[in-house]
């Protein structure tokens, strides 16, 4: 499994707040695997974003889901980059209606 499929994966996992998957809102910073275990390093728009624990678990889920031979996903919640709607996509900037 590449890196894109990990991603490919990732993008299934919804920001019930914002409407829209982790990858394309620039949340995710990194993404590995070498079966059994992956690890996610990712963020959240904000410290206090009260989906931390939600999210993770989604990660981990989606993840398991599509690789049954991952039997470990560690997600590491970072916080330097801080995140910024410039780390978001240009499909998820014009979703928005920010140029």
């Amino acid at each position: 499994m590449d890196e894109e499929a990990l991603l490919d994966a990732l993008r299934t996992v919804i920001d019930p707040e914002a409407g829209m998957n982790i990858v394309e809102l620039g949340l995710v910073y990194g993404v590995e695997a070498a079966p059994p275990h992956a690890t996610v390093r990712m963020t959240l728009t904000s410290a206090a974003c009260p989906l931390g624990d939600y999210l993770s678990d989604t990660v981990r889920a989606a993840l398991r889901g599509r690789f049954p031979e991952l039997e470990e996903v560690s997600v590491e919640l970072v916080w330097e980059p801080p995140w910024t709607p410039e780390r978001m996509s240009a499909e998820a900037r014009n979703f928005y209606g920010w140029k």
